[in-house]
């Protein structure tokens, strides 16, 4: 949570980058609006899925009340991707860590008006800010402010949770939601768990000139992930002098005044800190959904159809409340079917998303669709069809011999079933196989497409190309060699 007192703040590189931030996203002498009796529309929880269903609601004319417990902006704008990523951009750039965390903040700051409540307030909403609780399936309670809703949208979020390791939580780790706030370097640092965020941020401390020893229990870093995929950044991380260690069994985690020592099997990995980078649970607890009939599933997630709606028709969820897919852009696309289901006819799903993830390490990891892993649990035959990018001219050009492209694509067609890249911005070239899965474009369709030289973005067509190649089958030879050998 973003404190907001008033008080002298002490000295940090950032400091009055931070006091700006936090005026514009949760002002300590904002007083909450008197409600009006009936909106169109309540939204809990001014994370991007609530900002997004508010903004949009609130440029048609609804009357739209929004609630935040915390600070506009959620996650991504104060905990998550804007100062995660502005840490992994200047930690390439420099190794110095207080410059890079006064860069962080300064991020930070400069993007904040645009989710501030100021700017929601001069578009017409209500903003409350306090915890929200329902009190039946129309009705919202925010303090001692209560007002009904013809339609409410939870995107409450989700917040990270410890894993049930003796002294785990006595140790008192950083998580995502309090690694921003360091103001000192430690000379040592230790990260539990493989995942995107523990990856990121290893290799991010690491570059500053820290020792990071990085803790997975499973076998491979970012498990969920193409074995190749996790295997590069593994050696990309190892390269920038992370310990990583796979197959971790902690079982014990002890504070002392030198620092927090983590049991591993026999042996004990020591850090002066420690950050939990493992799972993450709704934030649904302090809701009353049973008062208003939302069902939740066995994770604490409220369970939704395809509409967003809820177990009560009247409520509508999205982003990580509701979504396995905890992003950003998912968040965005699910609140615009909110809008449309919520104050129109019920018609937008989120059946035809596909929804690409990106892993910000160097180099980048991105991939839309399904794995090859999961293909094969699956039993669904598929071709692969890969490029490795160092092949390209621009990667000679570069001296950038890291990097492939693979999609999988339905045997016997060009039918795109997933795709993964490893690559310098792989969230960015994984953009147009986004579009083509959306669109239904086959692989083959980029052989059509004209792209500059030099660039990375030519895999589409060798690509496309290899796999036209696949098509030319022994009788078409045949008849071309007969064709040909006619037109002498």
């Amino acid at each position: 949570m973003i404190a907001t007192s008033t008080a002298v703040v002490e000295a940090y590189p950032g400091a009055d980058q931070d006091t700006a931030w936090r005026r514009l996203v949760a002002p300590p002498d904002y007083r909450n609006p008197a409600p009006r009796k009936r909106y169109h529309l309540a939204v809990i929880g001014a994370g991007p899925a609530g900002l997004v269903t508010t903004i949009v609601a609130a440029g048609l004319g609804a009357d739209v009340a929004l609630i935040e417990k915390k600070a506009l902006g959620g996650d991504c704008l104060n905990v998550g991707c804007v100062p995660s990523k502005a840490l992994l951009e200047r930690a390439r750039l420099t190794g110095d860590f207080d410059a890079t965390f006064e860069w962080l903040r300064t991020v930070r700051a400069r993007l904040a008006p645009h989710d501030s409540v100021d700017r929601y307030s001069a578009a017409g909403v209500h903003v409350f800010l306090g915890a929200a609780e329902l009190v039946d399936g129309r009705t919202v309670r925010v303090g001692d402010a209560q007002f009904e809703a013809r339609r409410i949208v939870i995107a409450s979020g989700a917040s990270p949770t410890l894993p049930a390791v003796s002294g785990l939580a006595e140790s008192r780790p950083l998580t995502n939601e309090t690694v921003f706030d360091m103001r000192r370097r430690p000379q040592t640092l230790a990260i539990l768990g493989a995942g995107p965020i523990g990856c990121e941020l290893a290799q991010a401390f690491a570059r500053l000139g820290i020792d990071v020893r990085l803790l997975e229990q499973a076998a491979r870093v970012l498990p969920d992930e193409a074995e190749a995929a996790s295997a590069a950044v593994a050696a990309a991380l190892r390269r920038d002098g992370v310990e990583v260690r796979c197959n971790a069994r902690v079982s014990r985690v002890e504070r002392s005044s030198t620092g927090v020592a983590l049991v591993d099997g026999t042996e004990q990995v020591v850090a002066d800190e420690l950050i939990v980078a493992t799972s993450r649970r709704a934030n649904t607890a302090e809701l009353n959904t049973a008062a208003a009939h939302v069902e939740l599933d066995s994770t604490g997630r409220i369970i939704v159809d395809k509409y967003l709606r809820t177990t009560n028709r009247r409520i509508f969820a999205a982003g990580d409340v509701c979504s396995a897919l905890q992003f950003t852009h998912n968040a965005d696309a699910q609140a615009r079917i909110c809008v449309q289901n919520a104050l129109f006819a019920a018609t937008a799903t989120t059946s035809g998303l596909h929804v690409p993830r990106c892993i910000y390490t160097d180099p980048e990891v991105a991939a839309v669709g399904r794995t090859r892993a999961e293909l094969l649990a699956a039993g669904q035959p598929f071709h692969s069809h890969r490029v490795e990018l160092g092949a390209l001219d621009r990667g000679a050009i570069q001296d950038d011999r890291i990097g492939f492209v693979e999609v999988l694509t339905e045997r016997g067609s060009d039918v795109i079933l997933g795709a993964t890249l490893v690559a310098r911005d792989a969230g960015e070239l994984v953009a147009p196989l986004v579009i083509a899965m959306t669109r239904r474009l086959g692989l083959g369709s980029f052989s059509q497409v004209v792209l500059p030289y030099p660039t990375r973005s030519e895999y589409l067509k060798r690509l496309a190309d290899g796999y036209n190649r696949t098509r030319l089958t022994p009788f078409a030879r045949r008849l071309i060699t007969l064709w040909l050998g006619w037109q002498r």
